[in-house]
């Protein structure tokens, strides 16, 4: 009898038959080539998890437009042709072994630490707490210029040209990437959005823009392809947050998304398998399953497979991201199904900054 029934069974998501139910979470590495380009040490990183067992693969953050989306330095884009056909070898090679791949699109908004131009967000609030060091800042963000509605038209018009793009190159599908402090999750989060207009105020009208990235992105790819999106309360900046108005703001946010035809909502947490709000209360996993009725992937601490199964056998979610565990173990699915020990996830092994080591992109034995 197999220890995790639940976790390797196969799955159909979207459009896509898929061996297991552990994704590899999307991971920020920043080792691509200054010019966004994806690189071999890159093909290699991405090919020692689908050979490690891995259905599915969700790429870093990839910028989706050259204006005024980039975060990091050396981040991976999706901006531009030459970019996207960057990412053929690295799809390739997924195949190879036998997994799929999505690309994450993930615009900066005010969470900018290049330097090379004035951030854009819904308003002119400077982001809490200090750049992250992990990934190469220092000091305080900068204050973001407040988006025009003209901003936000291209903003939306910038997510579904890279999702077609991402879709020409060969990505089994693109997920929005609207957590973690990043433009989207901006517009969702009440004290960086002071708009008066249709994008500010009530959660109704701050999801707004996300509804429109997914509407623009399905019209330009069709309605088979798989088109996620991801949320989350914490963010980079600011890891303690939670939505003002609890279970309501999970269920308007979550309606409203799935309204708009997603092929599944990714929900990231701390801990995905804590209450979202209050002790014994339901996860943001459950909350997003009741609400949107779309396959959920969980992501938060569940490199644990004894976790990850009973977050799956009780339902509270279809599929579960492994990340940090999976930096360490490549062969995360491999070793759990076989009963082998997994290396622990330390810190240390991020440090001094979060770009691949030269251990990472070595052929796996």
């Amino acid at each position: 009898m197999e220890r995790y029934p639940k976790l390797f069974s196969s799955v159909q998501l979207g459009s896509l038959k898929l061996p297991n139910r552990a994704v590899l979470a999307p991971m920020t590495r920043t080792s691509s080539e200054p010019s966004g380009l994806a690189n071999d040490r890159m093909v290699r990183y991405y090919t020692r998890f689908a050979k490690g067992g891995f259905g599915l693969i969700i790429t870093e953050g990839l910028y989706p437009d050259a204006a005024n989306s980039r975060s990091y330095e050396n981040q991976p884009g999706i901006a531009t042709d030459a970019q996207a056909d960057s990412w053929r070898p690295v799809i390739q090679a997924v195949h190879r072994e036998g997994g799929k791949i999505v690309a994450q699109l993930m615009h900066a908004g005010a969470l900018v630490q290049h330097g090379a131009f004035t951030p854009i967000a819904p308003s002119a609030v400077k982001p809490v707490g200090t750049m992250l060091e992990d990934h190469g800042g220092s000091g305080e963000f900068a204050v973001p210029r407040e988006m025009t509605l003209s901003d936000i038209r291209q903003a939306v018009h910038g997510f579904a040209e890279a999702a077609l793009r991402a879709k020409q190159a060969g990505f089994d599908g693109v997920e929005v990437h609207a957590a973690n402090g990043y433009l989207l999750d901006q517009f969702i989060t009440d004290y960086t959005n002071r708009r008066a207009d249709e994008y500010g105020g009530s959660t109704e009208r701050r999801i707004r823009i996300v509804v429109e990235v997914l509407d623009a992105i399905r019209a330009a790819v069709g309605p088979d392809y798989l088109v996620g999106v991801r949320i989350s309360q914490g963010k980079v900046n600011d890891f303690h947050h939670k939505w003002a108005g609890g279970e309501e703001d999970a269920r308007i946010i979550f309606t409203r998304l799935a309204a708009a035809s997603p092929s599944y909502i990714h929900t990231t947490e701390y801990k995905a398998y804590a209450p979202a709000f209050h002790e014994g209360g339901p996860t943001l996993a459950e909350l997003a399953k009741r609400y949107s009725g779309l396959p959920v992937i969980a992501n938060g601490k569940l490199g644990e497979p004894d976790r990850a199964e009973a977050m799956l056998e009780k339902d509270h979610t279809d599929l579960v991201a492994i990340g940090t565990s999976a930096l360490v173990n490549p062969d995360w699915v491999s070793k759990v199904q076989a009963g082998r020990d997994l290396h622990p996830f330390d810190h240390h092994f991020l440090l001094p900054i979060a770009t691949l080591k030269d251990e990472e992109v070595m052929a796996q034995e």
